[in-house]
């Protein structure tokens, strides 16, 4: 009987041991400190990650194997990437886990090609995305509502969300034989003004409760004393982030102020940097980064690469930064100067940062494409479809819709990005010439009895115009949201206008209609209408266009210089804002993923200036930079 006891003890330990490639020895999977040496253990073996962030989001999900592969054959061993709340749970009633929103299948690659995951899940991530990857449905819920803090009304919504993702993930959790090592409690909360032990603990436990001991919870916060003091939080390890140029050792030190046993971690390590619309494209130099790199590496430290891929804001997900002062919005293009370009090309950095690595982990023998084949399928006309201020687009669009003593935000109106149209019919005298004021959240273009007389910026901080005829009878402010702030202390970033007067007094009774304009494919069938190139002072148009692939389909570029301001879509997909005339940027990616052989449609939907030629190009070389490039290159 003792035989039989004894041989049921077995086989009952034998579900948490793994039996390893070396000796045929048996672990235990896991991950964690070991304190007394300074180190990391991976199955009870010692262990240091070299990790590059690379966020499935801002990739189509067919890319993500190739872009993983890269990253392993530099040498990585592990991948580290956020969770975007707003993706995933885009309404209250509404999931997304499919298709570029399917983590689990990320999860699932990453483990195919060798690679660890640091998890990211938030609930708040900043990563440069509207919101710092919150729902903008929060602020519509409860207005007041108090950010990445404690308040009941916020958890409420965030132990939802959280429970959901870890749910999800617990199979790919270390213990359980995923390739999840690690996992983050919020992010970089210490620079956040709250302060909320609290809050911060909370997300500890809801963490603890699905994760237990199968993964390491950890904190990440800049290398500055005050920010660990807030974002530090018990019983998770505490990292730091800092950039190339970056004294090391000081670093470190402030870090053991915090985390006195352990390795060092850099969690993120920036090898290029974020880049605003009206600024030059940031870029960081490679000598920079490999210095410190090996410096941190040389003294046994962890670091992962933010970001080793950077990638694109599809759509209307990129963000801004800024206060109640000044607003920012970032561009498209998220290639970040990063190793690996945004169409995922390896670049001399890319080389530079491997032979680091090399000094230090050992390089797996991939072989990989050093750059892809790009597609030059020439210039598109476009011709107008529609104007966005008409009856029809109002009937075809199916905006939203509402009327209001006051203008309602995007939020109240259930719009979660891009455009409003606030119109108002004018009673009473005005001065001569008229003066309107409003509050905008983000840029206006001003209409006059239907014609464009100006435009109320947030960026430049424009918020009153003069205009000449004091007679209109019609107002009309169509709103863009140019991106939610998605760091510091202002994320309550509510968009549409407020406190409009006009000479003085107060205007009474909107009309409002929110286009979404996420898809756009039903009006693809219009026909053409007459419109008027240059300036578009009658309102926005709807433009379309079609061109061929021939053969497999290949990256490629739409260049749009000479055009002023929109959003672009490629059979259906939406590649995101542009702005040539300010810059930096030009072109806007297209992943071969959305082509298909054959014809193609590109539709446009330009706020401000259509070009002479009608024309964009489909070019094969990206335009990240236009003001470092001559004039033969802009063409």
């Amino acid at each position: 009987m003792w035989l039989i006891l004894l041989l049921l003890t077995v086989i009952g330990a034998l579900g948490n041991v793994v039996h390893g490639p070396e000796n045929n020895n048996t672990y235990t999977l896991s991950f964690e400190v070991d304190y007394a040496n300074n180190q990391f253990l991976l199955d009870g073996k010692p262990f240091r990650y070299v990790s590059g962030s690379f966020h499935y989001f801002r990739a189509p999900k067919q890319y993500w194997r190739d872009r993983l592969r890269k990253m392993r054959a530099a040498g990585l061993n592990a991948v580290s990437t956020y969770v975007e709340w707003s993706l995933h749970q885009p309404t209250e009633n509404e999931w997304h886990w499919t298709g570029d929103a399917d983590l689990t299948e990320f999860l699932n690659t990453a483990q195919e090609e060798d690679l660890l995951v640091i998890l990211r899940p938030g609930p708040y991530i900043c990563a440069e995305r509207d919101f710092g990857g919150l729902p903008y449905w929060l602020l519509s819920r409860v207005p007041d509502i108090k950010l990445r803090t404690n308040d009941t009304r916020y958890i409420h919504y965030v132990e939802i969300y959280m429970n959901e993702v870890l749910e999800r993930v617990k199979p790919y959790l270390r213990g359980n034989g995923g390739p999840i090592i690690m996992v983050q409690i919020e992010n970089e909360y210490g620079s956040y003004y709250a302060c909320d032990r609290e809050y911060t603990v909370r997300l500890r436990d809801i963490m603890r409760e699905k994760i237990g001991t199968k993964a390491l919870l950890y904190t990440t916060d800049g290398n500055n004393a005050n920010m660990l003091r807030c974002g530090s939080v018990p019983g998770a390890y505490a990292t730091i982030d800092f950039g190339s140029n970056t004294n090391v050792t000081k670093s470190f030190e402030i870090m053991r102020m915090f985390q006195p046993q352990g390795p060092f971690v850099n969690s993120e390590y920036y090898p290029g940097w974020l880049t605003h619309w009206q600024e030059p494209f940031q870029r960081v130099k490679t000598d920079y980064v490999t210095k410190t790199l090996d410096e941190m590496l040389s003294l046994g430290a962890s670091v992962n690469i933010y970001m080793f891929y950077g990638g694109t804001n599809f759509g209307y997900t990129a963000g801004a930064n800024g206060d109640g002062n000044t607003y920012s919005p970032q561009i498209t293009s998220y290639d970040y100067d990063a190793p690996l370009t945004e169409a995922g090309d390896l670049t001399p950095k890319y080389f530079a940062i491997k032979d680091i690595i090399s000094k230090y982990l050992p390089i797996p023998n991939i072989t990989i494409p050093t750059e892809s084949p790009k597609g030059d399928y020439g210039p598109v006309l476009l011709v107008p479809i529609l104007k966005l201020l008409s009856n029809l687009a109002r009937e075809v669009l199916s905006p939203v819709s509402a009327k209001a003593s006051q203008p309602l935000t995007f939020e109240a109106l259930g719009v979660p990005h891009w455009l409003v149209l606030y119109e108002t019919d004018l009673t009473g005298s005005s001065s001569d010439p008229a003066i309107l004021h409003a509050m905008v959240r983000d840029r206006a273009l001003v209409y006059a009895d239907n014609n464009l007389v100006g435009t109320l910026s947030r960026t430049s901080g424009i918020y009153d115009m003069s205009i000449e005829e004091p007679y209109i009878h019609t107002l009309q402010l169509l709103v863009e949201n140019q991106g939610r702030l998605n760091y510091g202390n202002a994320l309550r970033d509510f968009k549409g206008i407020s406190n409009v007067t006009f000479s003085g007094n107060p205007i009474n009774n909107w009309k409002m209609y929110g286009f979404r304009l996420d898809d756009v494919n039903v009006v693809r069938y219009l026909p053409p209408i007459t419109a008027s190139s240059g300036t578009l002072r009658k309102g926005p148009l709807i433009l379309r266009g079609s061109f061929t692939v021939s053969g497999e389909p290949k990256d490629t570029y739409l260049n749009t210089y000479g055009w002023g301001k929109g959003v672009a879509f490629v059979n259906g997909h939406n590649l995101g804002r542009y702005w040539p005339l300010l810059g930096p940027q030009v072109t806007l990616y297209v992943p071969a993923s959305f082509l298909r052989t054959g014809q193609n449609e590109l539709l446009v939907v330009e706020l401000e200036y259509v070009p002479y030629s009608w024309k964009m190009k489909l070019q094969p070389t990206p335009i990240l930079d236009f003001k470092d490039l001559p004039p033969s290159a802009k063409k």
